[in-house]
């Protein structure tokens, strides 16, 4: 076990004074990302910024009917706000299939967003893997890859994204709050995870000493009516094989609008905006949710065991949106 050093920060100002003054230096939250990271020996940290003394826990309603959920929110607390209920339940029932309820108390909305891949092959420490030694190979691509992804994938890296918030969230342009020495900056939810292309190690545009401080949620009708769906191979303790967020808007017998977010499928959380643009001006349908669903995903790139997935996602497409237009009960 290498040696680590920890410093607690007292404002923003200071957890950004203190990460920029160490070359491997980490945010600290919750820590129930980055201290298994350190434990497996897959992240270089040597020292620990403890941000748990930020005010950044709250969430706060907006004037256009949306939301900002502080980057120290726990997820529980999230899940469970009224405002998150009432306005976008999909992001409420993503919070809560998301994680146990111990995680879920100490889990943080902005670690959450940062956690990484729970490939086996990155997490066992030998396997070829470019995210975690670049140019080394990609043991996913030949190997066991019933639960990898179908979309945006490259010859470097097939990994999910494992994160359920993030889908509900990129369904509803969320956009994420960054501080950092050079100031403050938005980055809109969809830009904040990088495909794998060829740099699957590069995972978010944020650079050394830059913090999450929240998330805003723009003010969406639409999302009252939202649902998410996680399909998987048990019911607790398990990551998404397939998930979905669905809403749609319907008047005058057809689709007016919709919001589609597939998880479980995806190298990042997936917006399926091929999907929502083939809905518009069609009626509320089962075949045209099907049709959507097989527009979007014409561009899957299967490997041998995984190739389930095309099928899975399609009609968990289908459901997610046939319970958005009867009022969202599962």
């Amino acid at each position: 076990m290498r040696p680590l050093t920890y410093s607690r920060a007292a404002d923003i100002d200071d957890a950004i004074a203190l990460a920029t003054s160490s070359p491997n230096s980490a945010f600290l939250a919750g820590g129930t990302t980055e201290v298994d990271l350190i434990r497996a020996g897959m992240s270089q940290s040597e020292h620990l910024v403890d941000i748990n003394d930020l005010p950044l826990t709250t969430v706060e309603d907006r004037p256009d009917g949306g939301l900002h959920i502080g980057a120290l929110a726990r997820m529980n607390d999230v899940a469970r706000t009224p405002s998150v209920v009432q306005r976008y339940p999909a992001i409420s029932r993503a919070l809560l299939l998301g994680a146990s309820e111990q995680l879920r108390n100490m889990a943080s909305m902005g670690g959450n967003l940062r956690q990484r891949t729970r490939c086996a092959y990155l997490r066992d420490g030998v396997s070829p893997c470019n995210k975690r030694q670049p140019g080394s190979g990609c043991a996913a691509l030949d190997g066991f890859n019933r639960g990898h992804a179908i979309l945006g994938t490259s010859e470097h890296c097939i990994a999910t994204h494992p994160s359920d918030v993030a889908v509900a969230l990129v369904a509803f342009d969320a956009v994420i709050q960054v501080v950092g020495p050079g100031g403050e900056r938005s980055i809109p939810f969809d830009d904040f995870f990088l495909l794998p292309g060829d740099t699957p190690e590069i995972e978010h545009p944020i650079g050394p000493g830059e913090l999450i401080v929240g998330i805003d949620v723009p003010g969406a009708p639409i999302a009252r009516h939202s649902i998410y769906l996680k399909f998987r191979d048990r019911q607790s303790y398990e990551f998404a094989l397939v998930s979905v967020a669905a809403a749609i808007e319907v008047a005058d017998g057809v689709v007016t609008g919709a919001r589609l977010a597939l998880g479980g499928v995806g190298t990042k959380p997936w917006r399926a905006r091929r999907a929502e643009d083939a809905l518009v001006g069609r009626p509320p349908t089962e075949e045209s949710f099907r049709y959507a669903a097989v527009v979007e995903l014409e561009s899957a790139v299967v490997r041998e065991h995984n190739a389930f997935k095309v099928e899975f996602a399609q009609r968990a497409v289908v459901r997610g949106l046939t319970h958005s237009r009867n009022g969202a009960r599962p």
